[in-house]
């Protein structure tokens, strides 16, 4: 079954169908991280049905609840979720910080957590990267660094220094102090020290949340490039979407304690497991279709008019007399002014180069388009729009779902 479409299920009620989406997208990471440890050699971190829980017994509240992934070697993985979805709580127990209730964290194939085992922080062979940072004032660059590297000769110790500072682009300042260096030469250091040891797996707690927002962006490339140039394996947390996108192979989309999907972020956005995913990630909305059968495949009748000659769009007996909910992406939107349908701007956000729409058709139903800048129309405005639907996404119809409201979501 397309993980596309969770709930078209036989016998699977709306409410249970999310229920149902998220447990198999655990299971299958459980299995990708149980076929690493067969046959393997190239899985740096699996994490299996992890728990953790907080509070008195009558009480407790689940931070993660069945937790699995897994991590290869050399590849970036990142737990992306609004705050107080879990992603920190997991980070903290892989590092040690926390111990779960019940599942595993393995290391290079080597158990170092679960109710049965437990290997202290410092024996896990992983490096972290705070989110503040957590320089010491009173040393200097170089002894930030090698802080980890005593057990090296002096010689050795400094040669490794240099080498990090090069890697990170902060040759000949080990002399510095961390009040002297800026938000993001601060945060290169605190990377360096981490990896300075030559850690198994490296992890990072939102490491960008202190730098403004132009910088973010830049060091979240320039991290990337580190990262793969020293064939580190990291994981790191973060709340924005674009970080993620940015540095990530692999992205885990959290939410309650509850991994929705595990994916590369082209698959995140164009093919969203859950309906929570499709909702978190992105702009857009859903709206009311039907699936009816067309030639030898099918079309979706929808507010904007027919979509046809859809390469993946689900059959007809998918759901209820077809009926369905079709997600609309921002740039399965088009502004045309030739175009027969027309749509009311309700509201507008300025990004640049483009403006987010918000649209209301005159049957009542919300959408959001990209538009580029120079077609800067008031608020009010009646506009043309078509839609270009490349990948088609459909859920139940009015399927249970945690998360905003789309039509109001104007990120």
């Amino acid at each position: 079954m397309d993980a596309r479409f969770p709930s078209a299920v036989s016998g699977c009620s709306v409410e249970n169908a999310g229920e149902r989406a998220i447990e198999g997208a655990n299971r299958e990471a459980s299995r990708g991280a149980n076929r690493g440890a067969a046959d393997g050699a190239d899985a740096a971190l699996q994490v299996e049905e992890l728990c953790v829980s907080f509070g008195a017994a009558r009480s407790k509240i689940a931070a993660l609840d069945r937790l699995s992934f897994r991590l290869r070697r050399g590849e970036i993985g990142c737990l992306l979720g609004a705050s107080g979805c879990g992603k920190t709580t997991a980070l903290r127990t892989i590092a040690g910080f926390l111990r779960p209730q019940s599942g595993c964290v393995h290391i290079d194939a080597q158990c170092v957590a679960s109710p049965q085992k437990w290997t202290e922080p410092e024996r896990r062979g992983v490096g972290v990267v705070f989110q503040d940072y957590a320089l010491f004032p009173h040393l200097d660059v170089a002894g930030n660094v090698g802080f980890g590297l005593r057990r090296h000769t002096a010689a050795q110790r400094a040669q490794r220094v240099r080498e990090m500072l090069e890697l990170v682009g902060l040759p000949g300042s080990g002399a510095r102090f961390p009040h002297e260096l800026s938000g993001g030469q601060q945060q290169r250091v605190a990377l360096a020290r981490a990896m300075a040891p030559a850690p198994r797996l490296l992890l990072l707690d939102e490491p960008f949340s202190n730098l403004d927002v132009d910088l973010r962006e830049r060091l979240a490339h320039e991290l990337r490039g580190i990262l793969k140039a020293a064939g580190a394996t990291a994981l790191f947390v973060t709340h924005d979407q674009l970080e993620a996108f940015a540095i990530g192979d692999q992205i885990g989309v959290m939410h309650q304690g509850r991994l929705h999907q595990w994916d590369d972020a082209y698959s995140l956005y164009h093919r969203p497991a859950t309906r929570f995913v499709a909702d978190f990630i992105g702009h857009g909305v859903f709206v009311p279709a039907r699936i009816v059968p067309c030639g030898d495949g099918a079309r979706l009748d929808t507010p904007l008019g027919p979509l046809e000659h859809l390469t993946d769009c689900p059959l007809p007996g998918a759901y209820p007399q077809g009926r369905c909910d079709l997600l609309l992406r921002a740039d399965d939107i088009v502004h045309d002014d030739g175009a027969p349908v027309r749509a009311q701007i309700v509201r507008k956000a300025f990004r640049g180069s483009e403006f987010l729409y918000t649209l209301r058709l005159a049957s009542g139903e919300t959408l959001l388009a990209h538009v580029p800048s120079h077609h800067n129309h008031r608020v009010g405005e009646w506009i043309g729009i078509r839609p270009e639907v490349d990948h088609v996404v459909t859920f139940p119809v009015g399927a249970d779902h945690p998360g905003r409201t789309p039509a109001a979501d104007v990120r």
